[in-house]
């Protein structure tokens, strides 16, 4: 019988297409021409099917595959639990689905939403939400009195050393000891009663607390059971799935993320991993795969709609680690790096630092697997340089001036310039799009997306402060060549800035992350400001992008 998910070519659709040799590397690719058909299919349908329309959208996957009678076809996915068609598009199945099948995790789920009832119940109860408001004004009542008193010891301590002093030049010695002893014994008496009070209001906010703990005990013990319960019902959801691999082989959601600790919530849920666990169930060859974002982009990540993205690495990594085995997989782009063509231009040099044009491609800093980079090939230019050569970092993708120190020394200086900010940059950024005020200034805090690192995202719950001044420089048709000063330097500042809705809303040109790929990462460092680090002049240098022409 035909599999209603498998879907056919037309058959003009693969006139002219070579089939890929080896299987897509799912965490950077370029989608193959099947996979962009497939997709436009896709796409087509969620158009024409839509039944529910959410706030925001969602990634979709297609994985182009070959069936045991050899025809190409394809199958969809889309990443989550809930689908918003009303089953009218043949998406393959999710490799659990607890939401349908699983009368343990409905019954968990009436279990957890019973203890929260009775957790609500009692944070809602009257007699509790009078104790907490009494415990709150007898402290602020003990506060007060309390600073009061200790206000009046501290101005009658003053007061006493005064009077001893005054008494010491004016009174005889048998008097000015009587006197001592009276101030002692006075001293004495305050600190005892400045103790007592401490003690009296200790004792009424105790009654009051230890009411209070008989609530508190109560919801405490509600919360440990729930959190007991949780880990249960997580525990025995993570046992049901089990993801298949080329060779057959099975791997439980323990057993794959067992380095990592525990898996992250919605870990198995993703495209890539349903996709391939269909095809591997159903003998199906997977050919290439691609995944992209449709719909409203959400508040926080940047997603455009219609955009090709990498699978996330910190859900995906360790499962599609397993069920990537027994495929021929691309190699992983970072592995076939090769920078040797990258040339670095000396801009300025003397006896204590130089400046240098980075160009874009070039790691600043030798990773784990490649050795080439900016600083390593400083220490082929300046063997005898006693300290760190690289003064500061620019992105792999970011060309542009930076500081080399010769001497631990220089370095030392530098550094104490950048965290002192005294330093200043500005970059030159062709972005694809208008730009409709011509400078200001962006705010929009920024944080790591966890699932998708290195990828960023704007939070103003979680985010570091991330301010960026701009001026446009230049518009040509829908480019812009803008300048940008960033005020403080977060990871991906000037790329999340130009790309999200609420900075430029125009993405730098070639920037794969939040944009589109071009022959390059149109951002670069031109120009910086800063001390000389032994004569201490004011040092500025300048270098134009090639793209600024």
């Amino acid at each position: 019988m035909a599999d209603p998910r498998f879907h056919h070519f037309i058959s003009e659709e693969l006139q002219g297409v070579q089939i890929p040799e080896k299987f897509t590397f799912p965490f950077s690719y370029e989608p193959h021409t099947l996979s962009e058909v497939a997709a436009q299919h896709l796409i087509k349908e969620i158009e024409q099917s839509k039944a529910v329309e959410g706030e925001y959208g969602k990634m979709y996957g297609v994985l182009v595959v070959q069936n045991q009678q050899k025809e190409l076809g394809y199958l969809y996915a889309f990443s989550g639990q809930q689908e918003n068609f009303g089953g009218k598009i043949s998406f393959v199945p999710s490799i659990h689905d607890r939401m349908q099948s699983d009368e343990f995790f409905k019954k968990g789920e009436k279990e957890l939403n019973k203890l929260n009832q009775s957790i609500k119940k009692i944070e809602k109860d009257p007699a509790y939400k009078s104790l907490q408001k009494e415990l709150e004004n007898i402290k602020k009542k003990a506060a007060a009195e309390i600073e009061e008193k200790r206000s009046q010891k501290q101005e009658k301590k003053s007061k006493r050393k005064e009077i001893r002093e005054e008494a010491k030049k004016t009174l005889s010695k048998e008097n000015f000891e009587k006197k001592n002893k009276q101030l002692d014994q006075e001293s004495i008496d305050i600190h005892y009663d400045y103790k007592k009070l401490n003690e009296e209001w200790n004792k009424r906010v105790g009654k009051v607390q230890s009411k209070l703990a008989q609530f508190e005990n109560k919801i405490a013990s509600l919360k440990k059971a729930r959190k007991k319960k949780s880990n249960q019902l997580q525990q025995k959801l993570f046992d049901q799935y089990q993801f298949l691999n080329a060779k057959g082989q099975k791997r439980s959601m323990q057993n794959v993320f067992q380095e990592m600790g525990s898996p992250p919530a919605g870990a198995g849920d993703c495209s890539a991993p349903k996709l391939l666990q269909y095809a591997y169930a159903n003998q199906y060859q997977p050919i290439a795969m691609a995944e992209f974002w449709w719909g409203n982009s959400p508040k926080s990540q940047l997603r455009t709609e219609g955009k090709y993205y990498p699978a996330c690495a910190g859900k995906c990594k360790p499962i599609l680690g397993h069920m990537l085995e027994g495929l021929d997989v691309e190699e992983d782009p970072m592995l076939s790096y090769r920078a040797e063509e990258y040339e670095v231009k000396l801009i300025f040099e003397d006896d204590h630092i130089a400046i240098v044009n980075k160009p874009a491609g070039l790691l600043t800093i030798p990773s784990k697997l490649i050795d080439d980079a900016l600083a390593s090939r400083m220490k082929k230019w300046y063997p005898n340089a006693s300290g760190p050569l690289v003064a500061h970092r620019l992105d792999k993708l970011t060309s542009g001036l930076m500081i080399i120190t010769k001497s631990l020394e220089d370095y030392k200086i530098v550094q104490q310039q950048f965290i002192d900010k005294t330093i200043e940059k500005e970059y030159s950024a062709l972005l694809n799009g208008r730009v409709q005020q011509k400078e200001g200034r962006i705010e929009l805090p920024l944080t790591v997306d966890e699932f998708n690192r290195p990828m960023q995202m704007v939070s103003f719950e979680k985010g570091k402060k991330a301010i960026t001044e701009y001026e446009v420089l230049k518009e040509k048709a829908n480019r812009t060549l803008v300048k940008f000063k960033p005020i403080t330097g977060r990871t991906h500042q000037l790329r999340v800035h130009a790309a999200h809705p609420q900075g430029l809303n125009a993405p730098i040109v070639g920037d794969t992350l939040y944009g589109k790929k071009n022959k390059r990462l149109m951002l670069h460092a031109a120009k910086i400001t800063f001390d000389h680090p032994q004569t201490k002049e004011r040092l500025t240098f300048y270098e134009a992008a090639e793209f600024e022409s």
